[in-house]
């Protein structure tokens, strides 16, 4: 009977890993990933790359880099089966309240190819800036995202300032710092 027991935690172990080794797997090679895989972020000082994509929800009008210029952007692409993700949008929306009325917008960029799961998920943590979607990953593919999250902030002439490949408790900090500097310039 032991033995019987033992067999079987074993085998759900086993299956534990595979299906955490296959969850990293396709997250690896999912299009965001594998567009960009090793490459360097964008270079600060560079003109953020041009984009039109339309709103995760479908509603309202598609959103522009070119209409975002004269106010600070912090272009935060994620997903919703992302862990950091979820910890941050709540510091984003913090940010995008604090700030929006000094001219800084937090655009959130979803880049799931089926956007259902982060509908769902912005149902129980709603933000007050616009979400867009990136289903076929172009514009991630464009900004060099290689994981998520990934932030970048442009300054009010749409040049790439800072390059956020990540999210740790204290990044919001830096945020903080650097969406300041570029209110004062």
């Amino acid at each position: 009977m032991e033995r019987r027991h033992l067999a079987a935690a074993r085998a759900t172990s086993l299956a534990t890993a595979l299906a955490t080794a296959l969850a990293t797997a396709l997250a690896l090679l999912s299009p965001a990933a594998t567009a960009t895989a090793g490459v360097q972020p964008l270079p600060v000082g560079s003109v953020a790359p041009a984009f039109q994509l339309p709103a995760l929800d479908g509603k309202g009008a598609p959103v522009s880099v070119a209409s975002l210029r004269g106010k600070v952007v912090l272009l935060n692409f994620w997903a919703s089966w992302c862990g950091p993700c979820r910890k941050e949008m709540p510091i984003l929306e913090q940010i995008n309240r604090q700030y929006g009325k000094r001219g800084v917008v937090v655009v959130g960029v979803n880049v799931e190819p089926d956007r259902s799961a982060a509908i769902d998920w912005l149902r129980e943590t709603p933000v007050s800036f616009p979400i867009l979607s990136d289903a076929d990953s172009h514009v991630s593919a464009a900004y060099r995202v290689e994981g998520m999250p990934n932030t970048v902030i442009l300054d009010r002439k749409g040049n790439v300032r800072y390059v956020h490949r990540s999210y740790v408790a204290g990044t919001e900090d830096e945020y903080l710092d650097q969406v300041r500097q570029l209110i004062r310039e």
